[in-house]
């Protein structure tokens, strides 16, 4: 058995399963914020992160909303806005 690079005599081989199970989780907590994201677009939820993600990315300095303000905005832009539902019936 090889000793660690560090000189701690610990094989490098046996932090490998750790290595892998880290990797695991950090997959399954990914996949999870993408499953979390999907439900709120499906059920209508605005997704403020991705707004001040994109803010921030395409708008650097310029002021952003609350998550009041987002959140209004985006009910007025799906509904309509004045209290007014748009139907097509």
């Amino acid at each position: 058995m090889k000793p660690a690079a560090d000189g701690s005599g610990a094989s490098s081989a046996a932090g490998r399963p750790l290595q892998a199970a880290r990797g695991a989780v950090q997959a399954v907590a990914t996949g999870g914020r993408y499953l979390a994201q999907s439900l709120r677009l499906m059920v209508g939820l605005p997704d403020y992160d991705a707004y001040l993600t994109h803010r921030e990315r395409t708008h650097p300095g310029e002021p952003v909303m609350s998550y009041a303000e987002f959140f209004r905005e985006r009910q007025d832009a799906r509904y309509g806005g004045n209290g007014r539902i748009g139907r097509c019936c």
